[in-house]
């Protein structure tokens, strides 16, 4: 799954720190979302969703499952 959190996030003017703090995660696991290593729970996706006023669809992208 690719994502736009970085480029949300810094439109917003959040730092990764700013943003693991309000999400309840540590700073690594904003990195590991960003660089797309790890794919959130549904609850933090929705609360990433509800922080910046945004709907998931505009954060993740589910990439083609063709090859």
């Amino acid at each position: 799954m690719k994502n736009n959190l970085k480029q949300i996030r810094e439109t917003n003017h959040y730092s990764q720190e700013r943003l693991a703090k309000e999400l309840g995660v540590s700073r690594q696991t904003i990195i590991s979302i960003e660089k797309g290593r790890y794919n959130p729970s549904l609850p933090l996706a929705l609360k990433i969703g509800r922080i910046f006023n945004v709907y998931l669809e505009d954060v993740f992208l589910l990439e083609d499952e063709e090859g």
